[in-house]
């Protein structure tokens, strides 16, 4: 099967969690700059959660550019994917709103962990249609940055009851600051465009 569909549907799901996320901003009752601090808690989870699935968005254009065919399975594998990104506005709400209290940012935690885990899903299965010595393959290799995501969200989520959310806070935001810049290893793999 061709990917296009895939990629356009991926893409519209992004841009509507974006969109959805966005409308979580109410407008302030009040004309001056104090109207506004009510609302920074929830203005700034949605900074997070946009970085996040600009994130999301990013690597998957970056990885299905070195894509050839997919399957039923990797259908699937994406849908997955899109089902914890669809979250997002969720969780983004709930966090802000409550201004960043424990049990919503581990469940913040909780919907990054599932999405690391199924965005590795979908790379083990695109990699297992077109083999181990695909130009994915040989892009991915052992992950390692991606395993040690899932782990440090793991750990964010155990810091929220065991210490304080603002250690998960700030762990949320060291691995968007690591994902902020696209997967090079693809782009290194990739044949120069014409």
């Amino acid at each position: 099967m061709q990917k296009a569909r895939l990629e356009a549907f991926s893409d519209g799901v992004l841009a509507i969690i974006i969109t959805i996320m966005v409308l979580e901003l109410k407008v302030p009752h009040g004309e001056d700059l104090s109207a506004l601090q009510p609302l920074l808690p929830v203005f700034f989870s949605y900074v997070l959660s946009f970085v996040y699935i600009g994130i999301y968005w990013n690597n998957h254009h970056h990885m299905l550019h070195a894509v050839k065919r997919i399957s039923g399975g990797v259908l699937w594998a994406n849908l997955h994917l899109l089902f914890w990104l669809s979250l997002f506005p969720f969780v983004t709400g709930w966090m802000g709103e409550n201004h960043f209290a424990r049990l919503p940012t581990a469940l913040y935690g909780g919907v990054l962990l599932m999405a690391a885990i199924a965005y590795w899903i979908l790379v083990v299965t695109i990699i297992g249609e077109e083999g181990t010595d695909s130009l994915l393959a040989k892009a991915v290799g052992k992950d390692i940055k991606g395993k040690l995501s899932a782990v440090a969200y793991a750990a964010a989520i155990v810091l929220c009851f065991v210490f304080n959310q603002w250690a998960a806070q700030a762990i949320y935001i060291l691995v968007a600051l690591v994902w902020l810049v696209p997967d090079r290893r693809i782009e290194r793999m990739l044949p120069p465009s014409p």
